[in-house]
């Protein structure tokens, strides 16, 4: 890949991690990862997908959660098993 194509492609995407969540100042991000991603599917339940505020919670819960953890909880809310309330 050439030095320009290098340049394209990093202005195309803009990599960031979960900012500074005052919930969670001191704790392993666990915690952090499974709240966004339950606020993200309760924020959709109340506003809709295009809502630009619930978009925020599903780049931290991106950036923060294991993929594995996404398809297993994407798996279990097909199956209405997950473990928590996304009711709004």
């Amino acid at each position: 890949m050439s030095d320009s194509e290098a340049a394209d492609l990093s202005s195309k995407y803009v990599l960031q991690t979960a900012g500074f969540d005052a919930r969670f100042p001191n704790t392993n991000q666990t915690r952090h990862c499974f709240q966004n991603y339950t606020d993200y599917f309760k924020c959709v339940a109340a506003k809709g997908e295009d809502f630009a505020p619930c978009k925020q919670f599903k780049r931290a819960y991106n950036s923060l959660c294991p993929n594995e953890w996404v398809a297993k909880w994407d798996e279990q809310r097909e199956n209405e098993t997950f473990p928590a309330s996304l009711e709004p």
